[in-house]
C-alpha cells in the first residue's frame, strides 16, 4: 500500500526530524525559519573528510576563469607550513583539480612556502572571481579589531599581488561587518543579473563574539562599477508588489535575523537547485553551532535546511566549527551532491572538506534528477 501525504503535511515532519535530530536537543535552540520546501536535511559523509594546512584557518573558497579555485587562510603557514612554518596573517592558496584528489597551493604568503611574498597583514573570510579578477574583503584581523572595517582589495594576476581599490565600510561609521559575497558559479558567469551581492553582518557590540540579536544586511553594487563606493545600495525592503527597494544604508533593512545571533558567514547560489544558499554560525562563537538556510532570492524569504546546536552531531571532528561555505565548483548530481568546507578551533585549526548530499524535501513525489557534474562549464 503507498501512503500519500495530505498537501504540507511533509513540513511538519520535517520539523519533528528537526527536533529529534538537533545534536545536543538538551538545550539546543530552534531555528528561526520554518523548514525548507525544497531542500532537506543534508547528510555528510565523513568517509571523505579531508584535512590541510594545519594551524591555518578561514578558508572561504571562489571558483576563477582558469577553472581553479582560490582561497585565503589566516594566522598559518598555508597548505606548505604549519602553525610555526612560514606563518603568516593572511594568505592566498589555490585548490586544483576534483573534490577527490585535489591539491592546495600557496600563492601568496611567505616566501618561503608560497609563489609570491603576502604584501600586508589582516583577515578575510570572503573572496570572488569576477571577469578574471579576484576580490576580497579585508579587516585589520581576527580579534575585535578584525571589526573595524572591511576594505576592498583585487588582484588581476590570480592572486600574486593584490592592490586597495579604496572601497572601505567601518563598524564606526556604518555598524556592518564580516562581509560574504554571494557566489554564482565559475568566474561569476552564474549571476541572476549584473549586480554583486554583499551580505554584512550587524554588529550590535564591539566584541568578537556572536552578535546579538542577529540581522544580516545586503548590499549590491554593479560589477562593472564594485571599486566605486557611491554605488553600492542596501536591501531597504520590499515594495508592494513585493519587489526589492534599494536605498542607502540610512534606509536599510534585515534580510536575515535570528534572535540566537549571526556571526560569520557565505553565500551561493545552487544551481541545479535554483536556491540560494546562506551558512551561518549561531548561540555562540567556536561551537559548532551552524545554520544552513535557502531562499528563492538573495533577500529571502528564508527557509531551513539545517540548525545544528553542536555540528557534527557523530563525533566525527570536534564541535568547535566557525565557518564553513560550499565549494562552487563541486556540486554535482544535479545540485544535490555538494563538497562543505569548514575550519574551527584545535584539530579543525585547518582546511577541512567533507562531501554531502541534500534530500530533496517531498522526494518521495519528485522524480530524481539526472546526475550533472556542475563541475562542467
Amino acid at each position: 500500500m503507498i501512503m500519500r501525504m495530505r498537501p504540507g503535511a511533509h513540513r511538519l515532519v520535517w520539523s519533528l526530524l528537526a527536533v529529534v535530530l538537533a545534536p545536543g536537543i538538551a538545550g539546543a535552540q530552534t531555528s528561526p525559519y520554518p523548514p525548507s520546501p525544497v531542500i532537506g536535511a543534508p547528510t555528510f559523509d565523513f568517509s571523505t573528510h579531508v584535512r590541510l594546512a594545519p594551524g591555518s584557518d578561514n578558508w572561504p573558497t571562489t571558483w576563477a576563469d582558469d577553472d581553479n579555485q582560490y582561497t585565503s587562510w589566516g594566522d598559518g603557514g598555508g597548505f606548505s607550513g604549519t602553525d610555526a612554518t612560514c606563518r603568516v596573517s593572511l594568505g592566498i592558496g589555490r585548490l586544483e583539480g576534483p573534490a577527490r584528489g585535489f591539491i592546495g597551493h600557496d600563492i601568496w604568503g611567505d616566501p618561503a612556502c608560497a609563489d609570491y611574498p603576502a604584501q600586508f597583514t589582516g583577515k578575510t573570510r570572503t573572496v570572488i572571481s569576477i571577469g578574471g579578477t579576484l576580490y576580497f574583503w579585508g579587516s585589520p584581523g581576527s580579534d575585535v579589531n578584525g571589526l573595524d572595517y572591511q576594505r576592498l582589495y583585487k588582484s588581476t594576476n590570480h592572486g600574486a599581488t593584490f592592490t586597495d581599490t579604496g572601497v572601505s565600510w567601518t563598524y564606526s561609521t556604518d555598524g556592518i561587518g564580516l562581509f560574504a559575497f554571494l557566489q554564482f558559479g565559475k568566474d561569476f558567469q552564474g549571476a541572476r543579473d549584473s549586480y554583486v551581492y554583499i551580505y554584512a553582518t550587524h554588529i550590535q557590540s564591539y566584541t568578537w563574539a556572536t552578535q546579538k540579536p542577529g540581522e544580516i544586511y545586503l548590499l549590491r553594487v554593479p560589477k562593472t562599477q564594485i571599486e566605486t563606493q557611491s554605488q553600492y545600495q542596501f536591501f531597504a525592503g520590499l515594495d508592494g508588489s513585493g519587489n526589492p527597494v534599494w536605498g542607502t544604508s540610512a534606509n536599510r533593512r534585515p534580510v536575515f535575523t535570528d534572535p540566537e545571533g549571526v556571526m560569520r558567514n557565505s553565500a551561493i547560489y545552487d544551481p541545479g537547485l535554483g536556491r540560494y544558499l546562506l551558512v551561518t554560525n549561531h548561540t555562540q562563537n567556536n561551537s559548532g553551532d551552524i545554520g544552513i538556510f535557502d531562499a528563492p532570492e538573495p533577500w529571502g524569504p528564508w527557509t531551513t535546511v539545517l540548525y545544528a546546536n553542536g555540528w557534527p552531531s557523530g563525533g566525527e571532528v570536534e564541535r568547535n566549527v566557525f565557518f564553513a561555505n560550499f565549494s562552487p565548483k563541486w556540486w554535482s548530481n544535479g545540485g544535490r551532491n555538494f563538497v562543505f568546507v569548514f575550519t574551527g578551533k584545535s584539530t579543525n585549526d585547518s582546511f577541512n572538506s567533507v562531501e554531502g548530499a541534500f534530500q530533496l524535501a517531498g522526494a518521495d513525489t519528485t522524480a530524481p534528477s539526472a546526475i550533472r557534474d556542475m563541475r562542467s562549464p
